[in-house]
């Protein structure tokens, strides 16, 4: 693993020279070669994750149907600049500002969105204690659909679960799902122009990335 300092300021404290980069080349089984590059600031953790492929890569999706449970072991790479989706429920993750890269499987991006959908039904909770007479029904409401969400992730895979579809929407096209039923394809138009791409690259060389002075 090569690390080193780099001449950019962290963009959570601002802070100058304490900002590293450690990047490391590694064979992904089936997706190739890739570079996993993370920036890190010593003052204040700040930490960033990404993963580059050897080989360019054009914009493009990634989609799997969720029908048993075989698949949920299915092997996922998400980028920096990475959508994912799942359309059935109406649930989608943006790359933010701060998102970060990582490498899991299908089950693993679905305890993500199990975590948010979780966090959201504890903000609801508390304002359903503290809602007016006239605002209980849309709590009520809003937590029944939550309700429905978690089941419908938690019965994947089971004899009582509905199939759903994962896809992953990458203008980078570094995101992939290692699966002989995934499905790539190339994105739309529209979706290239409302997709984010999540946060901005750090600038450093190829020189920066394999060690050499």
């Amino acid at each position: 693993m090569n690390e080193q300092h780099i001449d950019i300021p962290c963009p959570v404290c601002s802070a100058v020279g304490n900002v590293k980069m450690m990047s490391h080349i590694d064979e992904i089984p089936y997706f190739g070669e890739h570079t996993q590059v993370t920036l890190l600031c010593d003052d204040c953790g700040w930490r960033q994750t990404d993963f580059i492929p050897a080989e360019g890569k054009k914009a493009g999706s990634w989609s799997i149907v969720i029908d048993d449970e075989e698949k949920l072991r299915a092997r996922v790479v998400r980028s920096s600049s990475c959508t994912v989706r799942l359309p059935e429920l109406d649930l989608l993750v943006n790359p933010g500002s701060s998102a970060t890269g990582y490498v899991s499987n299908v089950e693993g991006v679905l305890q993500r969105f199990l975590e948010v959908i979780r966090m959201v039904e504890r903000d609801v909770v508390e304002e359903l204690n503290h809602a007016t007479e006239g605002d209980i029904p849309g709590f009520t409401e809003q937590l029944a659909t939550l309700q429905n969400m978690k089941l419908a992730i938690e019965h994947l895979g089971t004899p009582n679960g509905e199939a759903l579809t994962l896809e992953l929407l990458d203008p980078h096209g570094h995101s992939m799902i290692l699966h002989d039923d995934a499905v790539e394809r190339e994105l739309l138009h529209d979706e290239m122009a409302t997709l984010p791409v999540g946060p901005d690259p750090a600038v450093f060389s190829s020189e920066d990335l394999d060690g050499s002075p």
